[in-house]
C-alpha cells in the first residue's frame, strides 16, 4: 500500500527559495529496505551545498540525510529491524526532509531508551561524523592537544564533549564572544575568538611554540591556510567541510615548506561502509550520550515546510548547536 506524504524537493540549484514543498508517493520498500515514518530531521551544510550545486545529483531531488522515526514496513531481508523499532539514520541517500520514506536498512540503527527522536536525528550524521574523525582519520588516544574549527557549531559542540571525554585538550574557534562561552562550556578547553585574536599565534601561546598534531577543519577556504601554519612538523590536515567554500588550487608544496605536513579530505560515507561498522560508530556515539558524556544541544526548530528559513538560519552562521526540522 502506497503512502501520500509530503517532501521538500528541489527541480533546480540555488537559494532558499528553490525549495518546494509537494506530495509524492512512498511505495512499499523493496528488498533490503525499511519505511520510516519521520518524527525529526537533522539540518547540515551538505544539505546547502546540494541545494546551491556545489555538490551535484542529478535533478529533481529531495535534500538531508539524517533523520529519526518509527519503522512502519519492513522489506525482505531486513533482518536487525522490526515495525515499531524507533531508529535513526544519518548517512542515507539524498531526501530526509520528508514525512516518510524509505531507507536502505544498512543506513538505520536503533535509538536506545533515554535517546529522543529529535536528540537522534541532530545526533547521527554530526555525532557519526566526529566518531569518524576522532576514532578513524586520528585516532586520538587522550593527552592530544588539536584544534577544531567552528567549535560552537552542531559538530563542534560534539566535538568539545567528545574530546573532553577522551582527555584531550581541544582549542575551538569561534566568531563571538557568545560562541566562544558556548564551546567552553561543552567542554572545550580554550577557545579562540578569530574575530578578535590571530588564531595561528593564539595556538603557539597554548602549546609553548609546539603546535598541534592535528587540525580538524569543516570551514574549508578561510581557514585552509591558517590551520596549515597551527601544525606541528608532520601533522595531520583534516580537511572534512567547506563551510566558507571549497579549499582549491592546492599547490603541494605549501605542504612540504610547512613541515612535511600531511592533508586529508576524509567523508563519513567510506568510514561507515557496512551496516557493522555503521552499528559500531553508533554504539559508540550512543554509548557516550547514555553515560552523559555527550549532550545534544538543539539551538533551532522548524517545521517541514520551512526548510528554506531553516537553511538561511545555518548558513548565516546565526545558529549554535543543532537545527532540525519537527515532524509532529
Amino acid at each position: 500500500m502506497e503512502n501520500q506524504v509530503k517532501a521538500i524537493r528541489i527541480e533546480e540549484n540555488g537559494g532558499p527559495e528553490v525549495l518546494k514543498l509537494v506530495s509524492v508517493q512512498v511505495p512499499p520498500p523493496e528488498k533490503n529496505e525499511v519505511t520510516i515514518r519521520q518524527k525529526a530531521v537533522g539540518l547540515n551544510f551538505i544539505d546547502i551545498y546540494y541545494r546551491s550545486g556545489l555538490y551535484k545529483h542529478p535533478l529533481p531531488h529531495g535534500l538531508g540525510f539524517e533523520a529519526s522515526g518509527v519503522v512502519e514496513a519492513v522489506g525482505a531481508g531486513v533482518r536487525h529491524l522490526k515495525v515499531g523499532d524507533r531508529v535513526a539514520y544519518g548517512q542515507s541517500p539524498l531526501g530526509a526532509y520528508a514525512e516518510a520514506r524509505n531507507v536502505p536498512a544498512d543506513r538505520v540503527v536503533k535509538i536506545p531508551g533515554g535517546v529522543d527522536f529529535d536528540q537522534a536525528a541532530a545526533l547521527m550524521l554530526k555525532g557519526l561524523t566526529v566518531q569518524y574523525l576522532f576514532r578513524q582519520t586520528y585516532r586520538l588516544q587522550g593527552g592530544e592537544t588539536i584544534l577544531f574549527h567552528a567549535a560552537a557549531g552542531g559538530v563542534g559542540l560534539i566535538a568539545c564533549q567528545w574530546a573532553k571525554a577522551l582527555g584531550v585538550k581541544l582549542i575551538g574557534t569561534a566568531s563571538t564572544a557568545e560562541k566562544a562561552a558556548l564551546a567552553k562550556a561543552h567542554g572545550a578547553w580554550e577557545v579562540i575568538d578569530y574575530s578578535r585574536e590571530d588564531v595561528v599565534e593564539r595556538v603557539k601561546e597554548l602549546t609553548n611554540g609546539k603546535k598541534v598534531p592535528v587540525v580538524y577543519d569543516g570551514v574549508g577556504k578561510d581557514t585552509w591556510l591558517a590551520s596549515l601554519d597551527c601544525l606541528e612538523p608532520r601533522g595531520l590536515m583534516v580537511s572534512f567541510g567547506n563551510a566558507s567554500g571549497p579549499v582549491e588550487g592546492v599547490n603541494l608544496g605549501i605542504l612540504a615548506a610547512k613541515g612535511s605536513l600531511f592533508v586529508t579530505r576524509p567523508t563519513l560515507g567510506t568510514h561507515v561502509p557496512t551496516l557493522e561498522k555503521m552499528q559500531a560508530a553508533s554504539d559508540e556515539l550512543f554509548g557516550l550520550v547514555a553515560k552523559k558524556k555527550i549532550g545534544i544541544t538543539i539551538g533551532q526548530r522548524f517545521a517541514l515546510e520551512d526548510a528554506g528559513a531553516a537553511q538561511e538560519a545555518l548558513q548565516s552562521r546565526k545558529t549554535t548547536g543543532a537545527t532540525i526540522l519537527t515532524l509532529d
